[in-house]
């Protein structure tokens, strides 16, 4: 997409310290696409990953849009714009204490079943952030640093996720980022309003894990729900809440079933104003009897301000 640099800048500024069928087109890759990545079921619920480009239609505020780029996550070529960028990010503070090892096991367990990403950025996060970033060539360690991990103080979540979007702004491939999480944020400086702002500028899909919340109720307990279903809701992802450990493997299929059926499709724009505003996303199926999943929406790239 056209917002990576400027995205990058106001991320940054805001933080403290099946196989297709043959006749398949494929599309000319240009730096100023939108890219969508969207997830098709039918009535039972069941994946469909056998359509073709000609099945899709794409509007951007009711105005449709021609496709540039079509791309099945079931195709048998390895293509850059599939290529798996996965984050994710821990909540290390005192109210998940309880669920830690829980969230810990989940994670290995999803690490151990997920097809190796081309990049990983690992996120613990309390009051402090600490990241580790991996490589396709470079993931070693990686279970012993996630169940190492203890818990300890405030929440910095909102801070977290800014600074995930931020640095996998730039990156080819689809943008996964599995959160584990109960919500909660005591410490952060930057707003709700920003990090909802900064995930529908970049194209990752989020998938919160949800565990209860020890400390808060309430109203503190439905913010913190609000939030989690506003993030899958913004990047086209879902939510979970696990209540027990036989739940989770559940999960993991349905994440990475999903990671397996998806499809990139991308569009160059006809509006070419760079204004930062909202613009509504529609992809429609000509095949009957299908649901799509994709982000509702994505803010315009905006011009920087002028220096001075």
């Amino acid at each position: 997409m056209v917002v990576r640099t400027v995205l990058a800048a106001v991320a940054i500024s805001a933080l403290p310290g099946a196989v297709p069928a043959q006749d398949t087109p494929v599309f000319e890759v240009g730096l100023d696409l939108v890219n969508v990545t969207v997830t098709v079921r039918d009535d039972a619920g069941n994946l469909v990953s056998d359509l073709v480009a000609g099945d899709f239609v794409v509007k951007e505020d009711g105005r449709e849009q021609a496709l540039r780029l079509f791309a099945p996550a079931s195709s048998p070529e390895d293509r850059e714009e599939l290529a798996l960028n996965l984050g994710m990010l821990f909540d290390t503070s005192e109210s998940m204490a309880r669920h830690l090892r829980l969230s810990r096991h989940s994670a290995v367990r999803f690490l151990e079943s997920i097809p190796r990403a081309k990049d990983l950025i690992l996120i613990f996060f309390d009051r402090d952030i600490r990241i580790s970033h991996y490589n396709s060539e470079n993931q070693q360690g990686i279970f012993e640093r996630i169940l190492e991990t203890q818990s300890q103080g405030y929440t910095a979540l909102y801070d977290s996720i800014a600074v995930y979007v931020s640095r996998a702004i730039g990156t080819p491939g689809r943008k996964v980022l599995v959160l584990f999480t109960d919500g909660d944020d005591t410490t952060s400086r930057t707003p709700v309003s920003e990090v909802i702002r900064l995930v529908r500028s970049t194209n990752v899909t989020i998938y919160p894990v949800a565990f209860p919340s020890e400390r808060r109720a309430g109203s503190y307990d439905m913010r913190a729900r609000w939030f989690l279903g506003e993030l899958a809701k913004s990047s086209g992802g879902q939510v979970f809440r696990p209540v027990a450990t036989r739940e989770l493997a559940e999960i993991y299929t349905r994440i990475l079933d999903e990671l397996g059926g998806q499809y990139i499709l991308g569009f160059t724009s006809d509006n070419p104003k760079r204004d930062g505003k909202y613009r509504r996303l529609e992809v429609e199926i000509e095949r009957p009897g299908l649901r799509v999943r994709h982000r509702p929406g994505y803010n315009a790239p905006e011009e920087p301000s002028p220096e001075g």
